[in-house]
């Protein structure tokens, strides 16, 4: 598999250690450097582009893969306001892309859990719920989009809250989120029931990038030959 990696920062280089290992070939590096690689020739060598940037360059990047016909795996955070666009256009062209908040295997199964204990805790009244993230200081994001993903499935089955915050709150309908810029963190969630009685705690705590650069891999080579719009959930069948 040819692989245009778009965005050469620390995660960039973790999936490329990852893919070159499994075997595949990186035909591109592009970074904010060298953006003039950032066109339809260079990315029609690839079979699959794989984007981690940043929230004010990834649906420009997204879009251009679009433009190349060439699948795209995301994982870039700060930029979802935009994902109905995205998905309109990624139908629309018959492109494909997979978006994940998270590309960990690890996570994806805690995201799983996290549903489960939200909808078992839900109609337990006695027990206020919080979260909280930690990640290392070069973290542009807060909350990271792992824990917002983690608070919207909390949302959907506990419904006595109607809101996430990031910031320590007295209002019962107010979810917290407090986010922690730690180095060197790859990255913690803490999901944390509360009640006079007893706490019930979840958490997933990565101890390298390894697992979120080798989700991405397996993503990658999972979309091959496929079209549409796609999660960590299709690739894992969850």
């Amino acid at each position: 598999m040819k692989i245009a990696l778009i965005g050469y920062g620390k995660m960039g280089k973790a999936i490329e250690a990852i893919a070159v290992a499994k075997g595949h070939e990186i035909v591109a590096r592009i970074d904010k450097d060298n953006q003039d690689l950032l066109n339809k020739e260079i990315l029609q060598n690839a079979n699959v582009a794989i984007e981690f940037t940043g929230p004010e360059t990834a649906y420009n990047n997204i879009l251009k893969c679009f433009e190349a016909n060439v699948p795209v795996i995301c994982g870039s955070t700060g930029w979802l306001e935009k994902m109905p666009e995205v998905t309109a256009l990624c139908l629309e062209k018959h492109q494909a892309f997979l978006y994940a908040s998270n590309f960990s295997i690890g996570v994806n199964i805690f995201f799983e859990l996290n549903k489960r204990l939200a909808e078992l805790m839900a109609p337990q009244s006695q027990y206020n719920v919080t979260m909280e993230e930690i990640h290392h200081t070069q973290k542009r994001d807060a909350p990271s989009g792992t824990a917002i993903s983690l608070a919207e499935q909390v949302l959907e089955k506990v419904t006595r809250k109607q809101n996430w915050v990031n910031d320590e709150t007295t209002a019962p309908t107010e979810l917290a989120i407090i986010s922690k810029r730690i180095d060197p963190a790859p990255g913690t969630h803490i999901i944390n029931y509360t009640s006079p009685i007893d706490d019930i705690t979840i958490t997933h705590t990565a101890h390298s990038r390894e697992g979120f650069a080798s989700g991405a891999v397996v993503a990658a080579e999972w979309i091959q030959g496929k079209k549409g719009v796609f999660s960590m959930k299709d690739v894992l069948s969850l």
